[in-house]
């Protein structure tokens, strides 16, 4: 497995944009991985968005998550998670 970017002690902590896209390359490895191995992709989504929910009511807390996803259903709706394919 390939890691996209290096992260060691005695290093300053990358700049957000940056460790928001070295995650994301991350998850994106680690979903591959899973579905080659047979996970179906709604079991992945779903127990991502449990260990992220997880995640960040234990940083932030569940009053302040709780007002995040209240937004989500109009930035779903608004295409914000669509991955459209252009065609050619």
């Amino acid at each position: 497995m390939s890691h996209p970017v290096s992260f060691t002690a005695g290093r300053d902590p990358l700049p957000d944009h940056e460790q928001k896209q070295a995650a994301l390359g991350y998850l994106n490895e680690a979903w591959a991985e899973a579905r080659h191995d047979g996970v179906d992709g709604d079991c992945l989504a779903q127990a991502s968005l449990f260990a992220a929910f997880a995640e960040l009511v234990g940083t932030y807390g569940e009053d302040a998550v709780a007002k995040f996803v209240e937004g989500l259903a109009a930035r779903v709706r608004n295409g914000e998670f669509s991955v459209s394919l252009s065609k050619q």
